[in-house]
């Protein structure tokens, strides 16, 4: 081999070197964004999560305000019948008395705004959890999109370095991109794409 052909190939390797670490610099960016985007995830996912079982929590808590508003509703409205029926005046004060008890019970199992566990208050308040919750969904499924993103311009990039196709680095920049705009969708504008 001549010293020219030795000199060719050693600034052949030189240039194989200086691409290879370019594509090592991709795959590092590459990875630092699927760490970011994995961190987010599962965030966005364990809110998902801690919002249903909120909501979940309050809709139970409606439904056992809904039964106890019923049971006084309907004894103070079967109180009513009785009131015609009872005898002496002091019979008919109690009477009347218990009935506006349960009538002023019932509603403050409607509405009561001042504990905010009135059915009212309740349910507002679990459509807001679920709310939340679906918000949380629309982030987690952006931010795993983005996710298989880097994670497959991560692979593309590596087999840049076996094959020497810069092709493969140029598609795992292009996927870098859109796991980068999945990521901003999912932090910025969520509910922009319906997503399953």
């Amino acid at each position: 081999m001549s010293a020219h052909e030795s000199m060719e190939q050693a600034e052949q390797a030189k240039e194989a070197s200086s691409e290879n670490r370019k594509i090592a610099l991709l795959i590092a960016v590459i990875a630092l964004c699927l760490a970011l985007s994995e961190t987010l995830g599962k965030g966005a996912q364990t809110e998902s999560i801690s919002k249903n079982v909120e909501a979940s929590n309050l809709w139970a808590f409606f439904q056992a305000k809904s039964i106890r508003h019923t049971v006084v509703q309907t004894a103070a409205e079967l109180g009513k019948l009785g009131v015609d029926t009872a005898s002496g005046d002091a019979a008919k004060a109690a009477a009347e008395k218990q009935i506006d008890d349960w009538q002023k019970t019932a509603a403050r199992y409607r509405s009561d705004p001042k504990t905010g566990e009135g059915q009212e208050q309740l349910s507002e308040r679990a459509k807001h959890a679920e709310k939340e919750r679906d918000l949380a969904e629309a982030k987690y499924h952006h931010f795993e999109l983005a996710s298989a993103a880097f994670q497959i311009g991560i692979v593309l990039a590596s087999a840049t370095i076996i094959t020497g196709m810069i092709v493969l680095a140029w598609i795992s920049g292009l996927l870098a991109l859109a796991g980068i705009a999945f990521t901003a969708l999912g932090i910025f504008m969520p509910h922009l794409l319906h997503l399953p």
